[in-house]
Parts: structure tokens; sequence; C-alpha cells
């Protein structure tokens, strides 16, 4: 069973051996974050929700410094401080924070679970893209209707006679 943290603390900051059983997922085909790596806070949740909400620290914030990470390599970190240059603050670390749940381990699942899919659509390298010919049917039809379309414009002018 997972440490919860005490009641009515605050903020408190857990080491992730405590969350060693939640596993980031393969975020790209040879990449997977070290769960070493992250860093968790639990703190009091907002809004609604009476005496429970006001007892415990269930929003959980995961943190993980992108910067110094040893795990990356510098093509994956460029392309992440690039693409997820709003999401990462001075120090080179992204916070994400889920507060949906009423529990603070599914909120912490919740909160590594959309890390995952932010680093893997951020990670993920646009197919290039293949020049392509247009047909010798293609080239043919455009041109026709150019033609068509200019005969069109050459018919509504206005004859000119000559007297």
């Amino acid at each position: 069973m997972l440490p919860l943290l005490p009641k009515a603390t605050g903020a408190t900051y857990l080491s992730s051996e405590h969350f060693s059983h939640i596993a980031l997922s393969s975020l790209a085909m040879d990449f997977q974050i070290p769960d070493a790596e992250l860093s968790f806070r639990a703190t009091r949740s907002g809004g609604p929700g009476g005496q429970h909400v006001n007892q415990t620290s269930t929003r959980v914030e995961v943190r993980w410094q992108v910067t110094t990470s040893p795990s990356l390599t510098e093509a994956q970190r460029e392309r992440l401080l690039e693409k997820l240059s709003s999401r990462i603050d001075s120090r080179g670390v992204i916070h994400v924070v889920a507060e949906e749940r009423r529990s603070q381990l599914r909120n912490r699942e919740a909160a590594v679970e959309r890390l995952n899919k932010l680093v893997q659509a951020a990670l993920k390298t646009p197919k290039p893209r293949k020049k392509t010919k247009p047909s010798a049917a293609a080239k043919r039809k455009r041109l026709e209707t150019k033609r068509q379309r200019s005969i069109q414009k050459q018919q509504r002018k206005p004859v000119e006679r000559d007297e």
C-alpha cells in the first residue's frame, strides 16, 4: 500500500521511490522517463467539496527536470525544449498537475499519464513530406480549365467595332 500524505499538512514533497508502481510507458521507441527523475508534490485541492477537501492533500503535481535529465539524448532534449517551451519554467522543469479526482493516488496516476502523453507527443517526429508531380492528365485538365475560363472572360468584354 502506498503511503498517503498526512492530513492538513499543506505542501509536501515526496520521493519517487514511494511511487515505483507508476511507471511511464514507452515515450518514444527508445525513451522512457525513469521514476527516479520524477518528483511529486501534493497539496490541497481547491474548489467545492466540503470537509473532505479541506482536510486532505489530493492535488498532485509531477515535476521533471528536462535540462539535466541524464536519460535524454541532446537531440531529444533540444526537441523537448523547443516543442514544450511554453510548459517549461526558467529552471528547465515541466510541471503537470492533476486535481480532478478525490483520491491522491488517482491524481498521481493521472498526472504521470498526462506527462507521458505530453512528452510522447513532443518527441514524435513528423513524417517527411514526399514531393509529388501532378500527372499528365491533371496538367491537361488544368490547362483546359484555364483556356475555358479565359474564353469566358473574353466574352464578357464589349465587342469593339471597326468603322
